[in-house]
């Protein structure tokens, strides 16, 4: 299956990683588009434009390492940084604008009480997406 554009929501996991790798290998044949994007969440009581320093040099480092690894694949990537009250919805708005084919999420293996947890961002895109969506899971072993 050829994607020409795919959007890949990162956060600073080794997922990421695996997840630029494998939209690099998906968009090669179609010399297709790669976006990746950091949502920096914001608490209610703060505005969206507010400034917070330490938040936005996290997603900077975080996006210049997906830079830097689509480039070891002779690729290049677009990355967007984006300030929200919630990731998912965000992402899905990132989708529809870009005209996405494929979104790829990269998870870590997460435990939340016991159990196996995807958090609330990832199945808000499972259920809002416009397009297909791929979750690469790193292997929890």
């Amino acid at each position: 299956m050829d994607f020409s554009k795919i959007l890949v929501p990162v956060v600073g996991t080794e997922a990421d990683d695996e997840a630029i790798r494998l939209a690099c290998q998906l968009t090669k044949k179609a010399k297709g588009k790669i976006w990746a994007v950091y949502v920096v969440t914001l608490k209610r009581s703060l505005p969206l434009d507010a400034e917070v320093e330490p938040e936005i040099k996290k997603a900077e480092d975080i996006l210049d390492r997906a830079e830097i690894v689509a480039e070891e694949l002779d690729h290049e990537l677009e990355t967007e940084l984006l300030q929200a009250r919630e990731a998912g919805p965000s992402i899905v708005d990132e989708a529809v604008e870009h005209e996405v084919d494929l979104i790829l999420m990269g998870i870590e293996y997460k435990k939340r009480f016991g159990q196996f947890s995807l958090g609330s961002v990832v199945p808000y895109v499972l259920k809002n997406a416009p397009c297909r969506v791929i979750l690469y899971s790193q292997y929890a072993g």
